[in-house]
């Protein structure tokens, strides 16, 4: 295994969980444009996409963390 794909593996975890934060905290017309889910129209808060994103982070950081502590 690469020592490189660890790193880049807890890199996206610890960026899907910023990104949950933001789906979770900031309604839709306030998001960033190039952010998936990004409405000029609507005012509500994407806790579908944040969760999923949250939950994607949490796996990432979850698994490369014990294969980080090994070495």
């Amino acid at each position: 295994m690469s020592k490189h794909l660890p790193l880049l593996a807890m890199a996206l975890g610890v960026t899907f969980i910023l990104l949950a934060v933001v789906y979770l905290f900031i309604p839709a017309n306030h998001l960033p444009s190039f952010v998936p889910g990004f409405d000029p129209d609507m005012e509500k808060v994407h806790y579908k996409h944040g969760l999923l994103a949250l939950a994607v982070g949490i796996l990432l950081v979850g698994v490369t963390w014990p294969s980080s502590r090994k070495q």
